[in-house]
């Protein structure tokens, strides 16, 4: 199966959803984005190795990846492979100088350490296809992870959180949609998603 090139384009706080985050995987070369929600433990990880801090101490992933150096292990790829019941799945590719090992790992983990080696982040075409966003604005000014973490409720918009989804029709949905993603609420824009495609397998 074809293995489809992501890179982390955005961490995001949930403008709805207290303490809720996702990180925002884009596709290289391609207008989809694949938002994953993540604790905030796992938000900072990630975060602290983007933004190139160094802790007085080091985190547990920077243990890791010290541990992995230590024994001459490389972290060559991580790839995103399966998605069920909203849950995605991944494994570390680790390589040794006699061999080459995949290990289960939780994704937000997966990522954490990615950041840390310079790995490329990987995952298939029907994991995008069912949980990915396609961004319609094609302006192509990337942000940097920085200049990307979502504002806090400040803007107080109709995607205040109590919109009842169901009673929305298509068009509504795809509005609104529209709407959470300008705010960069990928939290939120999960939701409307996950709404969109139930009604689409219930033609």
């Amino acid at each position: 199966m074809k293995k489809i090139e992501l890179e982390i384009v955005a961490l995001s706080h949930s403008i709805t959803q207290t303490h809720s985050y996702a990180v925002v995987l884009g596709e290289v070369n391609g207008l989809r984005r694949l938002p994953i929600v993540i604790g905030g433990f796992e938000a900072q990880a990630i975060a602290v190795a983007l933004e190139k801090m160094h802790p007085s101490r080091p985190l547990t992933h920077d243990l890791m990846k010290n541990f992995m150096n230590a024994f001459t292990i490389d972290l060559q790829e991580i790839v995103i492979c399966d998605l069920q019941e909203g849950i995605f799945y991944s494994k570390l590719i680790c390589v040794s100088e006699h061999d080459t090992v995949e290990i289960d790992s939780r994704t937000s983990d997966a990522l954490a350490l990615a950041v840390r080696f310079g790995c490329p982040i990987y995952t298939y075409e029907n994991i995008l296809e069912s949980a990915g966003i396609l961004m319609e604005d094609p302006s192509g000014k990337k942000k940097t992870p920085r200049e990307a973490v979502a504002a806090e409720a400040s803007s107080g918009s109709s995607s205040s959180g109590h919109d009842d989804l169901k009673a929305m029709s298509i068009d509504e949905l795809h509005t609104l949609l529209n709407e959470v993603l300008e705010q960069e609420d990928y939290i939120r824009a999960i939701a409307i998603r996950d709404e969109i495609n139930s009604r689409k397998k219930g033609r």
